[in-house]
């Protein structure tokens, strides 16, 4: 809850947690739970962590160790789910009873389910794609290297007899997680952050697996070698020979007036503006609580980043006078943003990206990246600069290659960070708009909309609508931490 109810972005008292929550850290049974941390600091924190996890003890053993607790020769703490096999299961390894797979949806069979309602034949598909200027033998031959590969992981999981359950996105829901000891996302870093989006237990490992490396990037998964030879991972994690990574998560307060807490799901409907901004409206309808001011804490926990502004398209049709005619118009977003606590200052820009450690690598990097031609062009602009003497170094290709270099590795920082980093795409500067900080690290961004048809974005993936009065909160706790995996090359 907020210290100031009716104070919009109020500091927020984070301390409380639920004994579901607390119940998580027992030391073998004992019947004391562990007391949290206190807000805004990191339950597992920096080398001391790093140097724990390196000799792959369970993510509650590392926790514990971290944390101090244990006296020398007892046993860490770990999961009440012990005897199901899940972290911190006997030897510092980990050995689940329990995985759930997540798979992705091919661009084959999305096609296929998209016109399946014509009862189209696979010829006739096949001719369509054509149309559209898709390979159909290109997208049949992707999605029987990706069944190959789940059916990889699948067998291998069934080896070690391990209990699997295959979902799809529609399938994949709070209850599978729950069944699981660990979830696999089988796919690229999209299915990756499907897979994280339901799971809320700090100790229940996601771990990637990229299902089709030549065309996937697969930042969040395991390294593609493990593709094809996944029981060698799965030793690897029997003998412990790995280490725990927790990726910091982003959580959101919403608040203000006519709010609508509910989420749609971006993914599952492929959504035009219009669609789009009808089921925000029928969501809307359909929550008899969407009324109340808040705060609410959002079902969600970002593991890239969130993004705010106008919906989809960022373009509204007139009508002119001439019948039959419309003509387009950009629509800025404008709102007013704090950040750690500061002055509001309003400003008009094409949106507010804040993003994770994880997602400094994503979305966030291409916003803010410069190009090897702009640092050129800049260290070029006084060509009279180097005649007084002022600039004393020569400006060939390495230098500008280096400062390049440079500037974009500062935009890089660790998925384990608990802290944010924020980005204004394209500010709009003038006596009445300002942009005092264009990006920048930040610990806590609050924004209150002065949209009409804006959209607050988790993951590319949930969408929540963002208009005129409503107002977020958005920071990181250390308890939103996701459990993954990192494995040697």
């Amino acid at each position: 809850m907020f210290a100031a109810r009716g104070f919009p972005c109020a500091r927020l008292r984070l301390a409380g947690r639920p004994a579901a929550r607390r119940s998580a850290l027992l030391c073998h049974g004992a019947a004391a739970a562990v007391p949290p941390a206190p807000p805004g600091l990191p339950l597992l924190g920096g080398a001391r962590r790093r140097l724990l996890a390196l000799g792959g003890l369970s993510p509650s053993a590392a926790a514990a160790a971290a944390a101090g607790r244990g006296a020398a020769g007892a046993a860490p703490c770990e999961p009440r789910r012990r005897e199901r096999g899940g972290p911190g299961a006997a030897g510092g390894g980990f050995r689940p009873s329990r995985v759930a797979v997540v798979v992705k949806t091919t661009r084959y069979e999305f096609e296929q389910q998209r016109y399946r309602y014509a009862g189209l034949s696979e010829e006739d598909l096949k001719q369509l794609l054509a149309l559209k200027g898709s390979n159909y033998a290109g997208l049949l031959e992707r999605h029987r290297i990706h069944t190959k590969n789940v059916e990889h992981v699948v067998d291998s999981l069934r080896n070690e007899r391990i209990e699997v359950r295959l979902v799809k996105r529609r399938e994949y829901n709070e209850e599978t997680v729950r069944w699981a000891d660990a979830v696999i996302s089988a796919g690229g870093d999209g299915t990756m952050l499907l897979a994280a989006s339901k799971v809320f237990d700090k100790f229940k490992p996601v771990i990637g697996v990229n299902t089709d490396p030549e065309r996937s990037e697969g930042h969040l998964c395991l390294p593609v070698r493990y593709t094809r030879s996944f029981p060698e991972a799965l030793q690897k994690l029997y003998r412990g020979e790995f280490r725990w990574q927790w990726r910091q998560r982003i959580r959101l307060y919403l608040e203000g007036t006519g709010i609508n807490p509910t989420p749609v799901d971006l993914h599952e409907q492929q959504l035009s503006q219009e669609q789009h901004s009808r089921a925000h409206i029928n969501e809307r309808f359909q929550d008899q609580g969407s009324d109340i001011s808040g705060p609410h804490l959002l079902p969600v926990r970002a593991l890239n980043e969130v993004f705010i502004g106008e919906s989809l398209s960022s373009r509204e049709n007139f009508k002119s006078c001439k019948p039959s005619f419309k003509f387009s118009l950009h629509r800025a977003s404008y709102y007013e943003i704090s950040v750690d606590d500061g002055p509001w200052e309003k400003q008009k820009s094409s949106g507010l990206n804040v993003c994770t450690g994880t997602g400094s690598k994503a979305w966030s990097y291409n916003i803010n990246k410069v190009a090897h031609q702009a640092v050129e062009e800049i260290l070029k602009i006084d060509s009279t600069a180097k005649k007084r003497g002022s600039l004393d170094m020569p400006l060939n290709t390495d230098l500008v290659q280096k400062v390049t270099n440079d500037f974009n590795e500062s935009l890089l920082y660790s998925p384990e960070e608990p802290k944010m980093f924020f980005s204004v795409r394209e500010p709009i500067v003038n006596r009445v708009f300002s942009s005092s900080r264009q990006r920048g690290f930040s610990s806590k961004v609050c924004v209150r909309s002065r949209c009409w048809d804006a959209c607050m974005v988790v993951d590319g993936g949930t969408s929540f609508e963002f208009n005129d009065g409503a107002i977020a909160s958005i920071l990181i706790d250390t308890q939103d931490a996701l459990c993954t995996v990192l494995l040697e090359e």
